[in-house]
Formats: C-alpha cells, structure tokens, sequence
C-alpha cells in the first residue's frame, strides 16, 4: 500500500454537503466510501461499525442530523436523535455530539418564536443553517482536539520508543489524527518516529485491521501483536510505554476502553511501564461516579462464532462479548487530554493549568 506520510481522513462532510465515512468494515483489504442519506442509514452505519472510534462516532452522528433531514421539524429532529442515542450506549461522544445539536435546534426554534416569526420557519432553512452549523463546530473542534492531544504526549515520545496500544484510536476513530495515536503522529511528523506494537483486538481485530493499516500508510513501523502476547511482550524490554484511547471517563478517573484495555494496564503496572489513557475533554462524564456506573455494550455471539466465514465456536457452547471493560484509575499514570496532562487524583474541573498549547 502506498504510504503517503499523512493520516487517513475518515469522517466528514461529503462534497454534496452531506456525511462522509470510510467504511472500516472493508479495511484493510479495500476503501469504500459511504454517503449514508438518511437517518436510518446513518444509524445503520453506527451501530454496525462502518464508523467507530468515540470521537468519530460522534462527528458522523452530528454531521448525520444535520444533512439528512432537509427542512425537518423539531420533532423529526428529536425523534431521529433517539434513533442515534440508542445505537452505541457505551462510547460518551455520541449522547454529548447529540445534545448539542438538539441545544442548536432548540435555540433556532425560540429565536424564530422570539422574532415574532412563524416557528415553522425555524424548522427550515433557519433550523438547517443552525444544525449543519453546530456539525461543523463539533467536526473542527474535534480536529483541533486532536492536535492538542499529539501536542501535550511529545514528553513521552523519546526516538525509536516502543509504544504498545490496543485496538485503534488513531485517524479512523477521530476526525483528526486521533488520540492515542496523536502524539505518534505529531512525533513522526518531527522526525521521531516510535515503533508501534498493535495487539489485533479480538474479536473484531481493530488493531490488526485497522491501526496497523493506518500507521503503514503514514509510514510509521508497526508491528501486529495477538492479544496473548503482550504480557511477553511487555515483559521483554521492547516497550516502554503502553497507550490507549477511551470511550468514557468517569468522574472518578476509571476508564472504559477497547475489551483487554483492563487487563493491559494490570500488566504495564506490573512490569513498571507507563499505562497512559488519551481522550478528549469531551470523553469525561462528570454524571457517571465510576466505572461500575458505565453501561457496557453487549455485541452479537456471531463476532465471536465465526471468524473467517467459519464457525468456531460449536452450537450450544455461551458466548460472551462485551464490548468494552472498566480500567480503574488506580492502575493509570495519566490522561493527555486537550486540556492538557492530568495526573491522579485526576481532578475534573476546568483549571487555567489546563491550556492548550499552540499546535
């Protein structure tokens, strides 16, 4: 594959002015581009990981509302919401993308109440420009989230460090260059270049599918781990630092990530390796008290009975797949954030030492 020294773009606006996505499903064996028009296909497009990544999703379900429902009513923009709201109850970006462009409708609505003018208006162009206008806001601000996270990671990136990560939190899952992979990125692109290992993320391999295509592409050396290695590979000396993304934060600092992010950050503290969370602000939910409170996705048995078009998994035998798993913050040595680096105890208020810097 040619490897154009830049990250991939994965979500956006289409040039016909609707969402963009790069189908993750058919990486890495081909780029397929989706336009999804409607609600149902933008939902369609969530729920089965055409796009994921908690950044991401939220980008693509804001861009979704606000190109796929042309001169609609405030209840039609509630309702396809809903719709959205339900399709990944784990990843924190989705519900947040949401309320801010129902927040922006809501407020075209009352302006037009509140200019005398009749509220049905506010539900065409008025309530378009408004919805398609706070899309944007949330795809920018994403990116430039992006920018700050590989910005405030420099102090970790030494030359030729092994870097250890799971799952993909890169450009795929962003509408930037990513999270945990930001700071990789920003490094590269100065000249210090990490080698990457990339557990393949069972059972739907977004490591090995996903990460290892993304870095190849940008040139960056990776190296495709299975998910039973990495406590011998952490143990050999190759790694000195193991970062990954996050789909919720708790108040308290416990993180819920990629399933086998928990059992990564038992294995960095026990090996003595810095266990680093990367996320945006916007990844914190200060309504949720800890990870017990943390819904947890539940995916379908087939991921786990069939792999390859073959079954594996004998009729009968239970499954269980979750999505996601808790890693208490215990066990974290920090989150590059946007804001900056916190240590623990994490303190999640908005402090002035929390500026990003230019990037």
């Amino acid at each position: 594959m040619t490897q154009t020294g830049m990250p991939v773009h994965a979500v956006g606006w289409s040039p016909a002015g609707g969402l963009h996505l790069l189908d993750q499903r058919a990486l890495p064996e081909r780029e397929v581009l989706l336009t999804p028009r409607t609600i149902e296909e933008v939902a369609d497009a969530i729920r089965t990981l055409a796009v994921r990544g908690a950044p991401a999703i939220g980008v693509a379900a804001a861009i979704g509302l606000a190109s796929s429902l042309p001169r609609a009513t405030l209840a039609e923009v509630e309702s396809a919401a809903a719709l959205l709201r339900a399709t990944r109850p784990t990843a924190v970006n989705l519900g947040w993308a949401l309320d801010r462009m129902l927040a922006a409708a809501r407020a075209a609505v009352d302006a037009a109440v509140d200019a005398a003018v009749d509220a049905a208006d506010a539900s065409g162009d008025a309530l378009d420009k408004a919805m398609r206008a706070e899309a944007e806001a949330i795809r920018a601000e994403d990116e430039a989230m992006c920018r700050a996270i590989g910005a405030h990671g420099q102090p970790w990136m030494e030359p030729g460090i092994g870097v250890l990560t799971h799952c993909n939190a890169g450009a795929l899952a962003t509408a930037g260059i990513g999270t945990a992979l930001a700071p990789l990125y920003v490094a590269h692109a100065r000249g210090v270049t990490p080698h990457v290992f990339a557990c393949e993320t069972r059972p739907l391999l977004q490591g090995a599918r996903l990460t290892a295509w993304e870095l190849r592409r940008a040139g960056i050396p990776v190296t495709v781990i299975t998910d039973g290695m990495a406590a011998s590979v952490l143990a050999s000396g190759t790694v000195a630092l193991v970062i990954v993304g996050a789909d919720r934060i708790a108040a308290n600092g416990d993180v819920a990530n990629k399933v086998g992010t928990y059992g990564l950050a038992v294995l960095a503290k026990h090996h003595g390796i810095p266990f680093v969370v990367a996320a945006p602000w916007s990844t914190v939910d200060l309504a949720t008290p800890d990870g017990a409170s943390i819904e947890i996705e539940m995916r379908a048995r087939e991921e786990l009975t069939v792999l390859g078009g073959r079954q594996v998994v004998p009729a009968g035998a239970e499954v269980h797949n979750p999505a996601f798993d808790v890693t208490p913050h215990t066990l974290i040595t920090a989150m590059i954030t946007d804001r900056g680096v916190l240590r623990p105890p994490f303190p999640f208020v908005v402090t002035s030492a929390l500026v990003p810097p230019p990037v």
